[in-house]
């Protein structure tokens, strides 16, 4: 696995020093990353589901196929990764002589979690004739037992690249890889994976919603289970979503995905309105709990203090660079931008 410079395990709290720092309250955290930024030659990647600070302060903002992309060409010396771990992971495994910080080492993924290596490796043995499709949202050891990794934006021109005679396996998403199936006409074998984010969301209120909104359109992510996605005006990647919204001419949409987006919906259409799609919970919150565990504070300690710094066994690099490297490839003969 990939380890970190910290004193703490990744699956502890950390309490490590920097973090406890009291910060000065009239220090200005824009200005201040900013000139972190200058001074350090750093570029600051955010995904869409971070808060709106850390979005409105990034260099670059996007989905996990134009964050792989980005960490791919930047020159900067030090890549701060405003997202989850398996993000900068992967930002490290292009990267190997570049200094890549995560602000916050809690910031996992539960679709990542839910495919351990060892027992993914077991499965795969069970269906030796297979090709390896994994989705980007998997640790460092399960893009190494891969042969292909996809993101929900390119994941149904990655499946079409392989004839239609070899078999694959698709994981770790379950949801995903089933509309894929269905898309494609492909008969993958699915890992038993899912993000608790876009299991959570209630049929039942979602239908309520739709009555009391007969004008809105909704849009969800292919992660999201099958049931809402058959009922979906629009299924689509991150980006996908954002460019519907931006390009087609209704008013008013019900998003079914983690609700950072919709500060990136609302800035690029400040005249239509953007309804979070209801989960199934008491609270009727739809956040990833770990992509909010980064704020724009510990990114700036983050940044001030050069750590928690990924670092990686660089034959577990290897070896989960090179499905990468076939995903990016593809997408690039595909024209498929970030």
């Amino acid at each position: 696995m990939a380890v970190i410079n910290m004193d703490v395990a990744r699956n502890n709290v950390p309490r490590v020093g920097f973090l406890d720092i009291p910060l000065d309250p009239s220090l200005d955290l824009f200005k201040e990353i900013e000139r972190l930024k200058k001074e350090k030659n750093a570029i600051l990647l955010a995904h869409y589901y971070q808060e709106p600070d850390i979005q409105d302060v990034a260099d670059y903002i996007g989905d996990s196929l134009g964050l792989a992309q980005q960490a791919e060409k930047t020159k900067a010396d030090i890549i701060v990764f405003a997202g989850v771990h398996f993000m900068a992971e992967t930002a490290k495994i292009l990267n190997p002589t570049k200094k890549v910080l995560l602000p916050d080492l809690n910031a996992g993924c539960s679709l990542a979690d839910s495919a351990p290596a060892d027992l993914f490796k077991a499965f795969k043995e069970q269906h030796p004739n297979h090709l390896v499709i994994s989705y980007i949202n998997c640790t460092a050891d399960i893009k190494a037992l891969s042969d292909i990794i996809c993101t929900s934006s390119n994941a149904e021109k990655i499946i079409e690249s392989v004839p239609a005679d070899q078999p694959i396996i698709f994981a770790p998403d379950k949801n995903l890889g089933a509309y894929l199936n269905k898309k494609t006409g492909r008969n993958m074998v699915l890992w038993n994976g899912a993000c608790m984010v876009h299991e959570i969301f209630s049929l039942e209120k979602i239908t309520k919603l739709k009555v009391r909104h007969p004008e809105a359109k909704l849009i969800a992510h292919p992660e999201c289970e099958d049931p809402l996605l058959r009922i979906a005006d629009f299924v689509g990647s991150t980006t996908q979503l954002l460019k519907y919204t931006q390009q087609d001419s209704a008013n008013s949409f019900i998003v079914a995905t983690e609700t950072g987006i919709l500060h990136q919906m609302q800035k690029s259409s400040p005249h239509k309105t953007f309804i979070p799609a209801p989960p199934d919970n008491s609270c009727a919150c739809n956040d990833c709990p770990h992509m909010k565990l980064n704020t724009l504070e510990k990114l700036y300690l983050c940044m001030e203090y050069e750590t928690p710094e990924i670092l990686m066994d660089e034959a577990l690099r290897v070896a989960s660079k090179r499905p990468i490297d076939r995903m990016l490839e593809i997408s690039k003969a595909a024209g498929l931008g970030g």
